[in-house]
């Protein structure tokens, strides 16, 4: 894998991780009876996107590592679905 191929699959990993982190520890205005004025009640009170952002960063290098790991080291890639077996109303 390049360089530039892996900071691509990086930033996708990356970017799918942080919508995955997004709703943990979000309590929105209702919640805590702090609405502000042009807000809507399930406006999160707290966004603490650094903290999400930190958090994201692990989970992509995690999730990333494990893409690495099964693509260059145990070989696997596209080549190997085709040995996968197949339903027969697919064939």
């Amino acid at each position: 894998m390049s360089l530039v191929s892996g900071l691509a699959v990086y930033f996708i990993i990356w970017w799918l991780s942080l919508f995955i982190v997004l709703p943990f520890g979000v309590r929105t205005q209702a919640e805590v009876n702090d609405r502000r004025l042009g807000t809507t009640a399930s406006a999160p009170a707290k966004a603490m996107m650094l903290r999400k952002a930190v958090a994201t960063t692990i989970l992509a290098s995690v999730l990333f590592g494990l893409f690495y790991w099964a693509i260059e080291v145990q070989g696997l890639g596209p080549d190997l679905l085709s040995l996968l077996p197949m339903p027969d109303s697919l064939k």
